[in-house]
């Protein structure tokens, strides 16, 4: 028992953490002769990496700051049949990451486009790709805090590192154009380095309106739209019809 308690210890003390609650079955299989030790020992390491990979892919998705970890697969195709399936799956395949495209959703609110690209996201993510999530207005807040700290240049480059950064919901609030000219830094950063993926509610035409300057809106869209993929999302809103199926319950009661 001393030997085993010190096999126990001792995988614990190297970081191995998965092979230890399999260990006792493995033991009784090669005592009775059901397995050899080399093919016990080979399926223990297996078992061991695949736990590391699956802990690995988790920290990338922590790290990401996903509003939320839902996937392509929770996403209701049939109920927004304006999307092409197709198109997006071809999108989680990642092939846009090699060519530093980004993707641009727009459509109304609740219609999807946060969903999609958390998707996207976390697919990247459990690939082991740097991603990052962040909403526009707390990017926003971050560069002007940076900026007022004299730290900017740092906090661009945090944000410019990823290979992939989603930046969700431009066009709910207009800013004024110091700010607009702080993004616009980073998007230059990253063109043509990294992929973005940025949802909108509103059209590209009234950008202008969100950065208060024409020019600024421009010169932001030139280098998203340069390599990129357009995802135009027109239909019915999931939170409308989550609030009216609350409504027909209640009154049902």
């Amino acid at each position: 028992m001393a030997t085993y308690a010190k096999i126990i210890n001792g995988l614990t003390d190297l970081g191995i953490h998965k092979m230890p609650e399999y260990l006792d079955t493995y033991i009784e299989l090669v005592s009775k002769g059901e397995k050899s030790f080399s093919v016990a020992l080979e399926e223990l390491i297996e078992i061991e990496q695949k736990n590391n990979q699956i802990r690995a892919e988790n920290a990338c998705v922590k790290t990401a700051a996903f509003p939320f970890l839902k996937t392509m697969d929770d996403f209701e195709f049939d109920f927004q049949l304006g999307i092409n399936k197709k198109e997006l799956l071809e999108l989680n395949r990642m092939g846009f990451l090699d060519k530093k495209e980004n993707i641009l959703f727009v459509g109304s609110s609740g219609v999807g486009k946060t969903h999609l690209a958390t998707a996207i996201g976390i697919t990247c993510a459990r690939s082991r790709v740097s991603t990052y999530f962040v909403s526009f207005e707390s990017l926003i807040t971050q560069l002007k805090k940076a900026l007022m700290e004299n730290r900017l240049e740092s906090r661009l480059k945090f944000f410019a590192k990823y290979k992939l950064l989603i930046i969700d919901e431009i066009g709910y609030m207009p800013i004024d154009q110091d700010s607009a000219y702080l993004f616009f830094q980073l998007i230059a950063k990253r063109y043509e380095r990294n992929s973005t993926i940025i949802t909108t509610n509103t059209p590209f035409s009234k950008w202008g309106e969100i950065f208060g300057s024409p020019t600024l809106a421009n010169a932001v869209l030139d280098r998203l739209f340069h390599h990129s993929q357009i995802v135009s999302i027109k239909g019915p809103s999931y939170r409308l019809r989550e609030k009216r199926a609350f409504f027909e319950s209640q009154a049902e009661e």
